[in-house]
């Protein structure tokens, strides 16, 4: 089990310096920041002195060998655009929103996913259990953006019952999560639809309706409490699919978290805080693969010797 848990670590930080190499090539496709950071009238001095301030005069694997060593010590650089300041200091300001945005998400998936997966897998091959497939692809194959616009139209701008932006209240937080997490529903419903299934059809439900126990006794505490493992396992990883793919979303809706900032900084062409961002991002998506492999090892040993 050790050497398991050693390989899937050993794996995980080398797709970290996989992606950290990426991001690192990527963000400088965008252009030079001292364009950016400089009014147009700015001499080629300025713009050589500006670039030796900020290393930027170095070759790129010099940049990268520089940006690696800090890294090491904790250190994400200083941001172009935002003064100076830490890329560390930003991202802290704003991860409690995305947490906040993306635990409401969460929620929201569960809270609808779960109840239409109860319902198509008593209600198989019924009008029911087509309606709830169409309701749940919809929601996998429409964009997040459009969704949100959407939303956003009908709730804020017709019925004026809910803000369009910012972060408050639950209020403020009902449209950009219901848009967050309406992708994962499909996931989620064809997963509780499936053990369902499985546990409908087990013997000890079959004798638990000939006895004469009243059929929602049967189906919400003796099949969807053992049909609830499954999809609780895949929770773990919507958790961080949410986390790291709020760009849209929070962009969408004006929502002050990493998602805003990231974009604000590729268009500023801020490499410190692109990089930090999702390197943070790959840390907490990988670091959930790898958790959710070792549960799984020690529910099933047969995992660890594959």
């Amino acid at each position: 089990m050790q050497r398991y848990i050693i390989r899937r670590v050993a794996q995980g930080l080398l797709a970290v310096v996989v992606i950290s190499v990426v991001v690192f090539a990527l963000a400088r496709v965008s252009g030079d920041p001292t364009l950016v950071l400089l009014p147009d009238e700015a001499s080629e001095e300025q713009i050589a002195n500006t670039r030796a301030e900020w290393g930027l005069d170095k070759p790129l694997h010099v940049q990268y060998w520089v940006w690696v060593n800090r890294l090491a010590r904790g250190d994400l650089g200083n941001s172009f655009k935002w003064a100076g300041t830490p890329a560390s200091e930003l991202i802290i300001e704003r991860l409690p929103a995305t947490l906040q945005l993306s635990l409401f998400a969460l929620l929201i998936s569960g809270l609808i996913a779960l109840p239409i997966g109860v319902l198509v897998a008593v209600k198989k091959d019924s009008g029911w259990d087509y309606a709830g497939k169409i309701f749940a692809i919809l929601g996998q194959s429409a964009p997040s953006f459009a969704i949100g616009l959407i939303l956003m139209w009908i709730f804020a701008v017709q019925l004026d019952l809910l803000p369009t932006s910012g972060r408050g209240g639950l209020s403020h937080m009902i449209l950009p999560g219901f848009t967050l997490g309406y992708y994962n529903v499909a996931a989620v419903m064809r997963l509780t639809r499936s053990s369902m299934l499985d546990v409908l059809d087990s013997e000890y439900v079959k004798l638990a309706r000939i006895k004469g126990v009243p059929e929602w006794k049967v189906i919400w505490k003796h099949t969807f409490r053992n049909a609830l493992i499954v999809p609780l396992t895949y929770f773990g990883l919507i958790g961080a699919v949410l986390l790291t793919g709020s760009v849209v979303t929070e962009t969408v809706f004006a929502w002050p978290g990493l998602g805003q900032l990231v974009i604000e900084a590729i268009i500023a062409r801020d490499f410190t805080v692109v990089q930090g961002v999702v390197l943070l991002f790959a840390f907490i998506y990988i670091g959930m693969n790898i958790l959710v492999d070792i549960l799984y090892a020690y529910v099933d040993p047969r995992i660890r010797y594959a």
